[in-house]
């Protein structure tokens, strides 16, 4: 094909819509393996879009099951819920404790109370008695007193 007034021979390569101009001038010998440009762009995107594909499932997996994946990232969430439900529980108790405190130091009844109950403290002149309960071999339990549960 020749174009306005230029004498030499000029080829047009089609690729995808546009013309490209090649001075191609030698013929190629016989038996050399000539490649045109067309199909190298080609062969190179087939390789990008090859390693692009391997990259993203290469990611899409650890992204999934890497060390900071999806799993981990449910049994973190897991755990953190069960973390936060025993704070709740030891926030609670906590401030059961502190109510408890505030009355050992305001209460006399309430200081008291622990000094009979946890310490067997008694005031002079009272005699405390304890007693002991220890089941029977049966597995029955002792009758508990004031019931009657004796033979008389």
């Amino acid at each position: 094909m020749q174009t306005g007034g230029d004498s030499t021979d000029h080829r047009y390569l089609e690729y995808q819509g546009a013309s490209v101009k090649s001075a191609a001038t030698k013929q190629a010998k016989p038996g050399w393996f000539s490649i045109s440009r067309a199909a190298i762009y080609s062969s190179r995107r087939r390789v990008a879009i090859g390693i692009a594909v391997v990259f993203t499932v290469f990611f899409t997996l650890h992204v999934v099951f890497g060390r900071n994946g999806v799993d981990n990232y449910e049994r973190k969430r897991a755990q953190d819920k069960a973390l936060q439900q025993q704070i709740d529980s030891l926030q609670k108790e906590n401030s059961a404790l502190k109510d408890h405190v505030g009355r050992l130091k305001n209460d006399p009844d309430a200081i008291e109370y622990e000094a009979r109950e946890k310490l067997h403290y008694a005031r002079p002149g009272e005699v405390i008695y304890t007693l002991n309960h220890q089941p029977k071999p049966d597995g029955e339990q002792a009758p508990a007193p004031g019931t009657g549960g004796g033979s008389k």
